[in-house]
C-alpha cells in the first residue's frame, strides 16, 4: 500500500438543519481551547485569526442549549478560556462518533485505498 494509508480518514460533519453544524474545524479547535486554555491560542495552532476562532465559538454557543466554552476577561493574570461540561460532552459525543464510524468503515476504506492510483512522490 502507499505511505498515505495513514492519512486516509473518515471526516464527519453533523449538520442540524437550519440551527448549524459540527465538524471536523469546530472540534479541532474545541480541542485546542482545551488544550491551551485560550481562544487565541487554539485559533494559531490551526492557522486561523482571533476572530474567525471567535465566530465559531459563537456559533456552537448559540446551537446549543448551554454554551460550549467560556472566556474570562483579560487582566493582570490574562484571560483565558474553558470549555463547560456541556462542551466537554459535545465533544466527547463527537470524537466518539468519529472513531465509531471509522471502525465500521475500516474494509470499506481499504478497498477505497487500494483502488487510488499510485502517485510517485514526484508527480
Amino acid at each position: 500500500m502507499s505511505e498515505n494509508k495513514d492519512q486516509t480518514r473518515v471526516r464527519i460533519r453533523v449538520v442540524f438543519g437550519d440551527r448549524g453544524m459540527i465538524g471536523p474545524g469546530k472540534a479541532d479547535l474545541l480541542d485546542g481551547i482545551d488544550r491551551r486554555g485560550s481562544i487565541a491560542a487554539a485559533g494559531r495552532e490551526m492557522g486561523m485569526s482571533y476572530k474567525r476562532a471567535w465566530e465559531l465559538i459563537g456559533t456552537l454557543n448559540a446551537m446549543f442549549r448551554a454554551p460550549l466554552v467560556t472566556r474570562t476577561r483579560g487582566g493582570a493574570g490574562g484571560g483565558g478560556a474553558a470549555l463547560t461540561e456541556t462542551g466537554r460532552e459535545v465533544l466527547a459525543l463527537y470524537r466518539r462518533m468519529e472513531d465509531e464510524t471509522a471502525q465500521a468503515g475500516a474494509a470499506q476504506l481499504d478497498t477505497l485505498q487500494g483502488l487510488l492510483r499510485d502517485i510517485p512522490d514526484e508527480k
